[in-house]
């Protein structure tokens, strides 16, 4: 760079040479320190966590009166279980095509669109649905809510780095709570202001997330759109060894909470002779402390072992199950195995997503949590039905519950096996 003297000595630029002075002087941005979320993060995580709240919400409205529309439709143990599965199970296979249209078009599009479209279905179910078979339908596509899983997990993921996503995707866990405020508030509105109540609260905070949804939600710096067809990306994502193992524990993790969230209120009715009220608040508990344990699961797998964590969560649900099969008096044993139950089974949620930020590809995240998430879902679909039909045939819930000991006592070994290697092997690149 050529200079000119002043008069005074002193070295001046000349005004054609500015421009690559200032650029010659002025050093580059420092990158942002390894780990560091980038500007925006926190805002899309919080928006995530409420959008999976409000929708999750609209999805458990029909378990906490569950009691009531067996009564009023006259319904048998099996089919007053299947009308509080049945949004489970929708919800749950839902989850494969939004998860892999979240990782196309992004969750910028997709939770404004999935929370509008759950307003229809809610409007039903609270003002036309009058019979059993119209319960059924309406709790079909009020299924549609509990896809707002898979849209929320690749959102998150994409927005923090991996040394952070076990936290971060446990945060986002607590909008499982939705669940809560279901438990804690239908059957009450209901009772004091009528059985609409509930739907049109629920159908109007859905429609304002929709609209701060598309003014607010960003997807993450640089996210690259899923190339190629529906169907030959999830059957690519269907082959990779992860999504079978991370699907066989979330089937027994989220599905344990999920099935306890719609049919506690069922069972304590049944088995203890709660009122309808009093068995809603306890579900609503469960699920808090449920949802609360998420965050500290996802937590742990940040600091130790996620195959550690887990297998110690699964241990624990095994052993608290077979507690609870034997029926001792709720208070305090029987409350004791359900809240620890509930603990467990919302760390082992958080944790296993732990292991999805550790083993998914990053183009495929949304994909896996779709599979995976529905594994979930369908975990928590089959048991209300067999705790149904258990019921029906003996009058009590032990070998329900007894199963679920078994089960547990399984996962823990499959963790702990192939799981772990599967995990190390991801590691092992990094």
């Amino acid at each position: 760079m050529q200079t000119m003297r002043s008069e005074r000595g002193r070295p001046v630029i000349r005004p054609d040479d500015a421009r690559a002075g200032t650029a010659a002087h002025v050093p580059p941005p420092a990158p942002a320190p390894p780990g560091t979320a980038p500007t925006g993060s926190t805002r899309n995580l919080v928006l995530a966590t409420v959008g999976f709240f409000v929708n999750f919400w609209a999805w458990a409205l029909i378990s906490p009166l569950g009691s009531a529309y067996g009564e009023r439709l006259d319904l048998t143990g099996f089919q007053q279980s299947a009308l509080v599965a049945v949004p489970v199970i929708v919800g749950s296979l839902g989850r494969i095509p939004v998860g892999a249209l979240t990782d196309r078009v992004g969750a910028r599009v997709m939770f404004p669109v999935v929370s509008i479209l759950t307003v229809l279905p809610v409007l039903y179910v609270g003002f036309v649905a009058e019979s059993f078979v119209a319960m059924v339908v309406g709790g079909f596509f009020l299924g549609l809510g509990g896809t707002a899983f898979a849209i929320g997990v690749p959102l998150v993921n994409a927005w923090y780095p991996p040394s952070r996503r076990g936290i971060a995707l446990g945060i986002f866990g607590l909008g499982m709570g939705g669940t809560a405020v279901s438990s804690f508030t239908t059957v009450r509105l209901t009772n004091a202001v009528g059985p609409e109540a509930p739907f049109v609260i629920v159908a109007c905070v859905l429609t304002a997330y929709a609209v701060l949804a598309v003014l607010l939600v960003r997807d993450a710096p640089g996210r690259a759109p899923a190339q190629g067809s529906f169907l030959a990306r999830t059957w690519a994502t269907a082959k990779l060894p992860a999504t079978g193992q991370l699907s066989v524990l979330y089937a027994v993790g989220f599905g344990g909470f999920v099935a306890f969230s719609v049919y506690l209120p069922t069972y304590l009715t049944n088995a203890y002779g709660l009122t309808q009220e009093d068995a809603a608040l306890r579900t609503a508990g469960f699920v808090v402390l449920a949802v609360l344990m998420r965050p500290v699961g996802g937590g742990l797998t940040d600091r130790y072992d996620a195959t550690r964590v887990l297998v110690v969560c699964f241990l624990g649900v095994a052993v608290l199950a077979a507690v609870a099969a034997v029926e001792l008096p709720l208070m305090p044993i029987g409350t004791i195995a359900f809240l620890g139950l509930a603990a467990l089974l919302g760390a082992s949620s958080g944790a296993v997503f732990g292991l999805v930020a550790l083993l998914a590809p990053a183009e495929k995240v949304g994909a896996v949590t779709g599979l995976v998430g529905a594994a979930g879902g369908l975990g928590g679909f089959v048991p209300p039905l067999i705790m149904g039909a258990v019921y029906d045939r003996t009058g009590h819930y032990t070998i329900g519950l007894a199963l679920l000991a078994v089960v547990g006592v399984l996962t823990a070994w499959f963790t702990r096996g192939p799981v772990r290697r599967s995990a190390r092997a991801g590691r092992a690149p990094a």
